[in-house]
Order: structure tokens, then C-alpha cells, then sequence
């Protein structure tokens, strides 16, 4: 009856009919202007059929359809109201017509049914789920609110409570836990999806099967006393804040939403949720996490686009140079990733700390469930630990992960390429090191690279891949493939002191260092840049890295960028501190006192020590203000993004806010630090820059900065 590009409508055996998603563009069904056009033609010319006893909704795919596609929201935020909510109206009313259909409609969930992919599901009278399947409602995860229905029909099928919970975590479902909550009708196995959904049609059609009063109740309010409701939403608004905070407030406007639309006809709760959408839309969180969305995509493309452009060997076995707590967990990810791996060390303890380190990242998989012994076994006899030279002559690539000094790097590095053959390729993964001047200890330093993991490594998304002068496009395509390959997220930069995200960090705490010298609280900067977003204050991060890995770097970065890297003061208050050997968590004493609490994990408190040896160097702990403090250490790091960016460190705005998601953990709900400075504006950022350059070159705005500003540009 109609075929399009997206899907298409079919007339089945009974009087039957059939709409079938199957985009012809892309290995997925998604909601996007084409596909809502194609899908008002064929509910169109389903309307004007007289004899159709029943709808059945499938997909051609392995997938149902995933939701909306997210690239059309940036025109969508940018819309007016009036527009924004036409917009919305539109699928809403096709939503419905579905719904109201004067005979039964039953939706054959394949595979993800997610977003607007399951909101179409809950317009149907049915839902017959695949035991593979999966649906949920995650928009809450991109900072925005279910916009076609879900909040009004999913509470009026599984009930508030469920309901809430599902929309506020996004969370995705699994069969048996959709059926449990009445948001599915019945689980089968694949193959008989089909026949099972049609079945369930015809029971319907022949009146076996009552829809109707299902479908009744999906019209109208919930049934819940004003005394309930207050009660409930009470209950969520606290156990949301308790969650996430209240830095996201897409979750809070959910249960909000949901209490507000629960005495409400479908109609009028939809065009609530219509303003709630539009509302939640404007905001700053919402920019940010649709474009953390759109950024992992961008970076993983690109890693991707490299691969397929220089199309690199398979690797049958990798290589870990360097055992211990680092090498076992790089060579436990290679492992659970399904790598050969050979862990090469010159000492038997290092290799034992290594075995041990894997064995435990898999025991504690094991004992969530996620695997089980045998498998747990059959991973760990991947990695092969060994003291022999010559084992890793089989691998096809290597990760040199041994003590982080340039001396022992450069003997070790020309030992292993004797070892392998020509087209190997050989990374370091330095946090500081200058991978230029490592590979001048090797015979093809076109095959070398930097590979920096992110500690800890099985916890880590970013994998920092540094290109050194003579690094080949082939070597770094083959490294971005791998750690595609490890489940890791690799962002390429360019060879400079720090590389890029230790670079942009150490300008942070430069600032830090600055302010502490100056006679600011170290605690009560942790304190607010913590109620700024961040996961962990400044003061407090340095001792989870260690005060002696934060002070063997800061002279890199002092002899490597000196005309911004300078320090103000004699001795620095981490200079201090780590003169005191205190090293932070590994050895229970830093910025913090620590002490293993009932989980075996440190508990930080206040050390009165640490507080009188500043008052001694600085004078007593003065209060500064808090915009002050959040300026001095983010407009820090911004300057310094914005040189890696100018210079050609970092690619593009995009990759140099993913970096610090990943490597840092940057507030998503603040989008990086380029889209930060968007927020704000560029001239906004300049002209608070200007109030601290006295102090620092870290501060001051580049020419092309002020350009960009005085132009009303924008980073993005």
C-alpha cells in the first residue's frame, strides 16, 4: 500500500496491515523527519483502507527502532516555542491516531525499542517482546524528557512508581522485567515473534483478546489520591537528588511532569509533557549532554574513518612491556576483549602484582554475575606472563607501560624492537614523555607512537594515541583501530609537553597552587569546585594521582612551556607537602589524611598537620570567593585548551571536550570545556581572563580569542 525509504505499509492475509521500519540509509531504524513524513503517509493511507481488522508494527532490522536521531535536535533546540512544539505535535498526533484506531494494534519488539522507538510500542494496543530485546526510555541520559508520550502512557500502564523510576534513570529494560511491570504483554523467542504477534492480533480482531479496556485506561488519569501523589513525588524528587544531584534537572522536571499529567486525560497530559519538552530543551544541560552524545559519536568516527582508511593488519597477539598494577590492567583489557597477550617483565614479583591485578578485576566481575568461573579462567589464560626476551616476537602490537623515566624508556624500547618484526608497531604509554625524543632510541620510528591509558585502565574510557614527528598515519590508524578493539574511546593528538589532557589539567592546578600560595583554604576550594561539578576537588585529586607523580610532572611542564608554566612562589604548597613524604592515597598521607573505611576503601579527613604547615609557609587560610575560585582554576584550563586547539594539539572543540570527560571526568551536564566557554560566551571569557593576567600568562586570552569574541563566534 505504501513503500518509502524508511518503511513501508502492507496488506497481510485476514484483512491485516502492516507498517515495517527497514531504513534502507543505515543498519538502524531512527525517528527523523523522513521517517515521520513516511510514517503520516502510510497511517494516511491506512485510514482510507475500509476493511483492515488489525495493525502490526516489526522492523526489517536486528533492531526495532533505536529513538530519535539525535543529530536533527541541534535545529530543534535552536526552534521557537510555537515551532518546537508543532514539531512535537506532530509525531504526538500520529502517536495517537495509532492509538485510536478503530481496531487493534500489536507492536513486535525485535530488538531495542528505546525512546521514541518504544514510545510508538506503548501507543499500540499490544506488545509482544523478543526474550533478546530491550526497551527504555533514556532520554533523561542526553538531559532532555521523553517527548512523544512516554511520560503520559508508561505511568498508566506499569503505575507511577515504575514508571518514574524507569523515566528518571533511562535506564534500559529487559523482557522479563517489562513484563513483570505490565509494560509488555508477552515474551517469546526470536523466531517466533512474528507468528506470536499476528496470533495475538487475530485474538484481538476476533474479540478473544480484550484491548479495549487497556486501551481505556491508557486514556485516562491515574488512579491515585492527591495524598499519594504528594507522597510519592516527595519520595522520587529526594531519591533523584540523592542520584545525580541537582546539577541535572531533567530527572526532577520527570517527576514533576509525571505528577502534574497523573489527573489528566491523555491529550492534555501530552501537551504537558509538549512544554515540559520544550522547557527542558533551553537548558544549558541539555546542550551539553546532546552534544556529549553527538561528540563520542564524532571521536569514534573519526577513529574509525582512520582505520578504514589505512586499513591495518588483524592483531593476533599484543604486548605488555612491564608488569605490575598498570601492565595487568592493560593486559587485563586486552584479555576481556579477546586478545592474545604476552606480560613481559624482568622481575617475578611485577609479573605476580600483574596476574593479580587481572585476577582480581575478574573476580570481581565474577562475583557481580557479569561472568562466570570458567569463563573468569578462560579469559586469565590469555594473558601470558614471562621474563623470556624473545616471547614477544609474535606480537603485532605493544604497549611499553615500565617506570616513567626517559633513560630506562629509551633502553628498553630499542631491546623490544629488536625483538619483533618490521611492521609491528611499538606505544609507550607515558603520561609526560616527549614521544619525539623516544623514538629517536628506535630504527622505525614511523611505527611508534604514544599510548596513554587512563588509570584505571578497565575503568577508563580515554585513550590519550600522541603522534610523534615521524609516527606514519598507517601507525596511528593501527593504534586507534586497537583501542576500538579494547573498547576504549582514542583521541589523536599531537607530541607537546603533557600531551593534551595532562597538559589542560596541570594548568587547573597551577592555578590551585597559585591561590593556596596566595592564602586560599585548600579545603574550602575542594569544597566548591566540587559544588561546581567536578568529581573530586583539586587538592583531593592530587593525592589520588600522588603528590610524588604531581611533582615529578611539574617540571616537565616548567621546562616545557615556560613562558605560562611558572611558579610564583619559592616552594609550592605540593612541593611542601611531598617534602614532608607525604605521597597522598599510597601512602595514607597528602593534602588528606587517610584510612581504609568498612569497604577497604580510603576515607579522606582533615589533617591538622597539613593546615599549620601551609599557615607556616602562606599565613592563615583565607575565604575567597567562590566564582573567584572557580574562574582562577577553570579559566585557567580553558586558556590552555584554547593554545592546544590554536596549535593543532587537538583536532577540534569536540575532541578536546571528550578528552576531559573521559580522561578527567569533567561534569557532562557541563559539556566539556570548550562548550563551557560557549555557554558563557567568548567575550565573557576574555574579560574575566583580563582580571587575573598580573598573575599568570595561563590567563591571558590568545589574539585569536579576542578576535572570536569580538566577532560573537563561537567554539562550536
Amino acid at each position: 500500500m505504501f513503500e518509502g525509504q524508511t518503511l513501508s505499509l502492507t496488506r497481510l492475509d485476514n484483512d491485516f496491515a502492516e507498517i515495517k521500519f527497514d531504513s534502507q540509509s543505515g543498519s538502524v531504524n531512527k525517528f527523523n523527519e523522513e521517517t515521520l513524513g513516511e510514517l503520516r503517509q502510510a497511517v494516511d493511507t491506512l485510514k482510507q483502507q475500509k476493511d483492515i481488522r488489525g495493525l502490526l508494527l516489526s522492523s526489517g532490522k536486528s533492531v526495532f527502532v533505536v529513538g530519535a536521531d539525535i543529530t536533527e535536535f541541534k535545529a530543534m533546540f535552536s526552534s521557537s516555542k510555537e515551532d518546537f512544539i508543532a514539531g512535537a505535535q506532530v509525531a504526538n498526533a500520529l502517536f495517537s491516531e495509532i492509538e485510536d484506531l478503530p481496531y487493534p494494534s500489536v507492536a513486535a519488539i525485535n530488538g531495542f525499542a528505546l525512546g521514541g522507538g518504544f514510545e510508538i510500542c506503548l501507543a499500540c494496543d499490544l506488545r509482544v517482546i523478543s526474550s533478546k530485546a530491550a526497551i527504555g526510555l533514556p532520554e533523561t541520559s542526553l538531559g532532555i524528557l521523553p517527548g512523544w508520550g512516554g511520560t503520559v502512557r508508561l505511568p498508566r500502564l506499569v503505575g507511577y512508581t515504575a514508571a518514574v523510576h524507569w523515566i528518571t534513570s533511562g535506564a534500559q529494560q529487559k523482557p522479563a522485567a517489562a513484563q513483570e511491570a505490565g509494560a509488555v504483554d508477552m515474551i517469546v523467542e526470536p523466531e517466533l515473534l512474528r507468528a506470536e504477534s499476528l496470533k495475538a492480533l487475530q485474538e484481538m480482531a476476533d474479540g478473544s483478546r480484550n484491548y479495549q479496556a487497556r486501551r481505556q485506561q491508557k486514556l485516562s488519569p491515574l488512579t491515585l489520591s492527591d495524598a499519594e501523589l504528594e507522597a510519592a513525588s516527595s519520595n522520587y524528587r529526594a531519591a533523584v537528588v540523592g542520584r545525580v544531584g541537582s546539577h541535572y534537572p531533567a530527572p526532577l522536571m520527570v517527576v514533576d511532569l509525571v505528577t502534574k499529567a497523573a489527573g489528566l486525560g491523555r491529550d492534555e497530559a501530552i501537551r504537558c509533557e509538549n512544554e515540559a519538552f520544550y522547557e527542558i530543551s533551553q537548558t544549558s544541560q541539555a546542550r551539553a549532554m546532546v552534544g556529549l552524545f553527538l561528540n563520542d559519536q564524532y571521536v569514534v568516527k573519526q577513529a574509525k574513518n582512520r582505520a578504514v582508511a589505512h586499513k591495518p593488519a588483524p592483531i593476533n597477539t599484543a604486548g605488555v612491556i612491564g608488569a605490575g598494577i598498570m601492565g595487568g590492567g592493560i593486559a587485563y583489557q586486552n584479555a576481556i576483549r579477546g586478545y592474545e597477550v604476552v606480560m613481559k617483565d624482568i622481575a617475578e614479583p611485577a609479573l605476580d602484582l600483574g596476574i593479580q591485578e587481572a585476577s582480581k578485576l575478574l573476580a570481581k566481575s565474577v562475583k557481580r554475575g557479569k561472568i562466570d568461573e570458567k569463563k573468569a579462567e578462560k579469559i586469565l589464560a590469555k594473558i601470558h606472563p614471562t621474563l623470556a626476551d624473545g616471547d614477544i616476537a609474535k606480537c603485532d602490537m605493544l604497549v611499553e607501560a615500565v617506570v616513567e623515566l626517559e633513560a630506562v624508556k629509551k633502553q628498553v624500547l630499542p631491546a623490544v624492537e629488536s625483538q619483533l618484526a618490521a611492521s609491528a608497531v611499538i606505544t609507550s604509554n607515558t603520561s609526560t614523555i616527549s614521544i619525539t625524543r623516544l623514538a629517536e632510541s628506535l630504527e622505525r620510528p614511523e611505527n611508534f607512537c604514544g599510548m596513554h591509558f587512563f588509570n584505571p585502565v578497565h575503568a577508563m574510557p580515554l585513550v590519550e594515541i600522541i603522534r610523534g614527528k615521524k609516527t606514519s598515519d598507517a601507525t596511528v590508524a593501527a593504534v586507534c583501530a586497537y583501542a576500538l578493539g579494547l573498547g576504549k574511546k582514542p583521541i589523536v593528538v599531537n607530541d607537546c609537553p603533557g600531551f593534551l589532557v595532562n597538559r589542560v589539567l596541570f594548568a587547573m592546578l597551577f592555578g590551585l597552587e597559585m591561590m593556596l600560595a596566595e592564602g586560599a583554604d585548600f579545603q574550602q576550594v575542594d569544597k566548591v569546585m566540587e559544588s561546581w561539578g567536578l568529581p573530586m576537588g583539586p587538592a583531593y585529586l592530587m593525592d589520588v594521582i600522588g603528590i610524588d607523580t604531581i611533582n615529578h610532572c611539574y617540571p616537565v611542564m616548567i621546562d616545557g612551556l615556560p613562558e605560562r608554566f611558572k611558579k610564583t612562589a619559592d616552594v609550592w604548597p605540593t612541593e611542601a607537602i611531598f617534602n614532608a613524604e607525604r605521597l597522598g592515597q599510597k601512602n595514607g598521607l597528602g593534602y588528606y589524611r587517610y584510612e581504609l573505611n568498612e569497604k577497604g576503601k580510603p576515607g579522606k579527613a582533615v589533617d591538622p598537620d597539613v593546615i599549620a604547615m601551609l599557615a607556616n609557609l602562606y599565613g592563615e587560610a583565607n575565604a575567597v570567593d567562590a566564582d573567584e575560585i572557580v574562574d582562577r582554576l577553570m579559566i585557567a584550563m580553558a586558556m590552555e585548551m584554547i593554545h592546544c586547539l590554536e596549535e593543532g594539539v587537538v583536532a577540534s572543540p569536540a575532541e578536546a571536550d571528550m578528552s576531559l570527560i573521559y580522561g578527567v571526568g569533567f561534569p557532562a551536564f557541563r559539556g566539556g570545556i570548550c562548550r563551557w566557554m560557549d555557554e558563557i560566551g567568548l567575550q565573557e571569557v576574555c574579560e574575566r581572563a583580563d582580571k587575573y593576567t598580573s598573575i599568570s600568562e595561563l590567563y591571558r586570552p590568545t589574539e585569536k580569542l579576542r578576535a572570536m569574541a569580538a566577532n560573537g563566534e563561537t567554539l562550536y
